[in-house]
């Protein structure tokens, strides 16, 4: 069974770094793309950055050149960098992963980040 298991989460000031990781059971070069999600409280859960197998990356316009994805194969692991973090930030944040060559797509359990003022 395919799991994604995510870390790195905590409290953190605003103006300050978190690192989270997306850790896959499986080769990460079964998936396509791979993002990370959050969903803060009363909200919809919500892109805020994705990376192609080639490494080509997309991002949120308010999470731009604040957070870094990137994607280490060797471990299989795909990374969230989190720089200048705001109150804002603040939300439970998910790894999603699709299969290639199907329709299937995993999901972590989520890691919580909060970002206070």
């Amino acid at each position: 069974q395919v799991q994604l298991v995510e870390s790195g989460g905590g409290l953190v000031q605003a103006g300050g770094s978190l690192r989270l990781s997306c850790a896959a059971s499986i080769s990460i070069f079964n998936f396509n793309d791979i993002g990370w999600y959050r969903q803060a409280p009363g909200k919809q859960r919500e892109l805020v950055a994705s990376i192609t197998q080639g490494g080509s990356t997309n991002y949120a316009d308010s999470v731009k050149g604040r957070f870094t994805v990137s994607r280490d194969n060797a471990k299989n692991t795909v990374y969230l960098q989190m720089n200048s973090l705001k109150p804002e930030d603040t939300a439970v944040y998910y790894c999603n992963a699709a299969r290639r060559f199907s329709a299937i797509d995993y999901w972590g359990q989520g890691t919580q980040v909060t970002v206070s003022s």
